[in-house]
C-alpha cells in the first residue's frame, strides 16, 4: 500500500475544523489556569464548603488539570489525525465497520459525563485509513463539550470529507448522568444516535448489512 500525502490545506466537504478555533479556546498560560482554581473554589463555598479544609486543598488544582484533559480535543485537528494515515487500496471496495468504540465526553448544558460506544463504518473508495485513526477520530470530538447529536454527525462528516469514500455511517450510543443523577433520574436509559451519508443513506440493502453487522453478537 501507498502511503497518500495529505493536503493540509484543504477544507473538503462537511465542517470546517481547523486549528486557528481551536487555540483560540483552549487553556494556553497559567494566569487562565488561576481562574480556572479561583472558580472551582467559589463553587466549593457556594455548596457550603471550606476549600481550605485538608481533603479539598489540592481539589481546584485536580479540578483544572481534570477539564484540561477531558477538554483536550480543542488542540486537536481531526483532519490531520486521518491524513496521517491514509493508504491507496485499489482491490478493498466492501464494508470496514470499527464496533464498540468507548467514548467520554462531556454534556455541555450541564458539564456532567455521559458515555458509551461509537459504531463507524465505511465504504472505501480506493483509499482506506488506518483503524486506530477511526478510535482517534472519536476521542478528540469526543475530549469537548458535546451534545450527543452533534458528536455523531462531526465523526461522520468529517471522515467523508477526507478519505471521499463512497458512503459513511456512525451510530453512538450512551448513557447520561444528567439523566441520571439529575433532573428526571431516569437510571437505566440509553440514547441512540446516528448519522448515515452517501451509500448508507440512499441504499437500503447497504445500511441493512450495516446495521446487521452491529447486532452480530448481541442478545
Amino acid at each position: 500500500m501507498n502511503r497518500i500525502r495529505a493536503d493540509k490545506n484543504r477544507t473538503g466537504r462537511g465542517l470546517k475544523v481547523g486549528k486557528a478555533s481551536a487555540e483560540t479556546i483552549a487553556p494556553d498560560n497559567a494566569n487562565g489556569r488561576a481562574k480556572v482554581e479561583d472558580a472551582v473554589r467559589v463553587i466549593i463555598r457556594h455548596v457550603g464548603e471550606d476549600p481550605d479544609r485538608d481533603g479539598l486543598k489540592r481539589t481546584p488544582a485536580r479540578v483544572a488539570s481534570a477539564y484540561e484533559f477531558l477538554t483536550s480535543g480543542y488542540s486537536k485537528d481531526p483532519k490531520e489525525a486521518i491524513n496521517d494515515a491514509l493508504f491507496v487500496e485499489q482491490d478493498y471496495q466492501e464494508m470496514i465497520l470499527c464496533k464498540d468504540l468507548d467514548f467520554y465526553s462531556l454534556c455541555e448544558h450541564h458539564l456532567l459525563p455521559f458515555m458509551g460506544k461509537a459504531h463507524v463504518a465505511y465504504l472505501p473508495n480506493r483509499k482506506i485509513v488506518g483503524i486506530s485513526k477511526l478510535a482517534r477520530l472519536v476521542e478528540i470530538y469526543a475530549r469537548r463539550l458535546q451534545v450527543q447529536e452533534r458528536l455523531t454527525t462531526q465523526i461522520a462528516q468529517t471522515l467523508m470529507s477526507e478519505i471521499d469514500p463512497l458512503g459513511v455511517a456512525v451510530v453512538l450510543e450512551a448513557e447520561h448522568l444528567c439523566m441520571r443523577m439529575r433532573g428526571v433520574e431516569k437510571q437505566n436509559s440509553y440514547v441512540t444516535t446516528s448519522a448515515m451519508l452517501g451509500a448508507f443513506r440512499t441504499h437500503t440493502e447497504t445500511r441493512q448489512e450495516f446495521m446487521q453487522l452491529l447486532r452480530n453478537g448481541k442478545p
